[in-house]
Parts: structure tokens; sequence; C-alpha cells
């Protein structure tokens, strides 16, 4: 164990020095390359932005308008069958949108039940299990210009799914 902590502790420096070492060897103008670098990622957080804002946006008017409490209410005879919380469906359904909405969610699940609660460890593992599949596929795809995704959805909600499984499984283990 304290060879990971060692690890973690020097990784970033040599990242950062074989970088410029590998640039003075090829002799690579590196500051130049990092602006070009960076001209680009401008240019691509320009290009994804109106997408962002249309995820934010819904992801809003969805948790003003009281749409995922009810929805969370209308699924809770399925997740008692599959013993999943009902007051998590939220989380699990916000998280693939965006995964700040869903920080703000859990931190409401944290106030109310406590970080150390069953809920709370639930929607913590949870959290690290899944991914923002939508977020993810429409800023990307966009960017790449991809237009046919083919198996990826179903793919990406097949791997929520079980990280959302996994997380009441690990839990019940666990703690």
């Amino acid at each position: 164990m304290k060879f990971i902590i060692y690890l973690s502790d020097y990784i970033i420096p040599f990242v950062f020095f074989y970088i410029i070492g590998m640039g003075l060897i090829t002799k690579t103008n590196i500051y130049d390359e990092f602006i070009k670098g960076a001209k680009d990622g401008f240019k691509v957080v320009f290009d994804i932005m109106p997408t962002l804002i249309g995820l934010m946006v819904a992801v809003g008017v969805m948790r003003a308008s009281g749409a995922l409490d009810l929805l969370s209410n209308l699924l809770e005879p399925i997740t008692n069958i599959l013993h999943f919380p009902s007051e998590l469906v939220p989380v699990a359904l916000v998280k693939m949108f965006s995964s700040s909405a869903a920080t703000s969610l859990v931190l409401d699940i944290f106030k109310q039940y406590g970080p150390d609660s069953y809920f709370g460890r639930i929607v913590s593992i949870m959290m690290s299990c899944t991914e923002t599949i939508f977020y993810t596929m429409s800023v990307y795809f966009m960017a790449a210009g991809v237009k046919k995704t083919r198996y990826t959805l179903l793919g990406a909600l097949v791997a929520t799914l079980a990280g959302i499984f996994a997380s009441v499984v690990l839990t019940n283990l666990v703690f």
C-alpha cells in the first residue's frame, strides 16, 4: 500500500518532466504546442456550448417541476421488487444527463438521510459506478461529427444499470 501512495505522489511530476524532456529531445516548442492545444480546446467548448446549455436547462426544469419525484413515486412498486430505494431513482436518472445536477441531488440525500446512512452509501457508490451517458454522447459525438452511434447507447445503458445494481450489492455486502 505504501508503494501506491509513494507512486501517486510522484506520478504527476514525472509526467510533467517526461513531456518537457521529450519536447527537448525532439526539439519541439512545447509552449507553442500548448497554446495551439488551448486554442483548439476553446473551439471545442464553443461548439458544444448549445448542447450543454440545453441539457442543463432540461435537467433544471425536471428537477424544479417535481417530475423526478413523481416518477420516483410511480416506479416505487418496481424498485421495491428490485430492492432498490425509490428515493434514489431521481439520482440514477439525472446522473445519465448531468453529473453536477446528480451531485446536488446526492447532497439533498445526504442532508435528509446522512452520508453514512444506507441511502447515502448506496448513492455514493452509485455516483462512481455510473456515467453521464447522454451528456457524453451528445457532446463528444457532436464534436467528432458522429451521426450513427450504433450500439453505444444500449451498451452505456446496460453498463449504467450494472453500476446501479453493483452499488446496491456492494453496500449490502460491505456495510
